[in-house]
């Protein structure tokens, strides 16, 4: 099996910076997004070093170790170095950044696919015409969502919806939740950024992904409805599917 991925990002229609990273090298099997936070520049330097260090370490030769160690590896060098820099500058102080990033096994479908994250960034899977997240959000409101404590409808509301619990480069280290799943013929995976599901109904997310093989047009597609929607955030998308 192998891979084919698109990509498409977009300021949106408030922002007027885009704070959102992605990369993809489809040679070494790694796709990322980020979204950035932080005063003045500080979004877009963290998420773009994030973006950067984990591509750079994961097109790396392993050595010794698996490919789950050197992805956590890498988010953790990612975490250090965002850390560090906004120590080092005062005018990037607190900036940091969400991760989610799909890693697969050689020859794309050789092997376990890795989904890692930390923060509200998304990983969605489409098999066989169903969309399914695969990733649970490192946010205060979805937490309560699975605790039974708030309803969907009141987090969509919340003036906390946009408090995540998880971060790159604002704690000295970061645990992302790491998921291992088997791939098959057919599959599409989304990486998004919250600039997308709080705009895109999941089912809108399922058709567009579904109605066929261009994934440039349903990257583009998923940006476009996200500013028609309303463009409150910045908003990327990178669609890869497994052919």
């Amino acid at each position: 099996m192998t891979a084919k991925a698109a990509a498409r990002t977009s300021t949106g229609r408030v922002r007027s910076s885009n704070e959102d990273a992605f990369g993809l090298r489809l040679e070494h099997g790694i796709y990322i997004v980020c979204d950035g936070m932080g005063g003045a520049a500080g979004g877009e330097i963290a998420s773009r070093m994030a973006a950067d260090v984990v591509l750079e370490r994961m097109s790396a030769e392993p050595g010794e170790l698996s490919r789950r160690e050197q992805l956590h590896e890498a988010i953790a060098e990612a975490n250090r170095l965002v850390l560090e820099r906004a120590e080092r500058e005062p005018g990037l102080y607190g900036m940091g950044t969400t991760l989610v990033a799909l890693l697969l096994g050689a020859d794309a479908g050789a092997g376990p696919a890795l989904v890692a994250h930390a923060g509200d960034s998304r990983c969605y899977l489409l098999r066989g015409g169903e969309l399914k997240r695969v990733t649970q959000d490192h946010s205060l409101v979805d937490e309560q969502i699975r605790l039974g404590t708030m309803t969907a409808e009141e987090a969509a509301r919340s003036p906390f919806r946009s408090v995540i619990t998880r971060a790159i480069g604002t704690q000295p280290s970061v645990t992302e939740d790491v998921l291992k799943m088997e791939v098959a013929q057919g599959d599409v995976f989304l990486l998004c950024s919250d600039g997308l599901t709080r705009e895109v109904d999941e089912d809108v997310i399922a058709r567009v992904l579904g109605a066929g093989d261009d994934l440039e047009r349903a990257a583009q597609t998923l940006v476009d409805a996200a500013n028609e929607a309303g463009g409150r955030d910045n908003v990327t998308a990178v669609v890869v599917r497994i052919e």
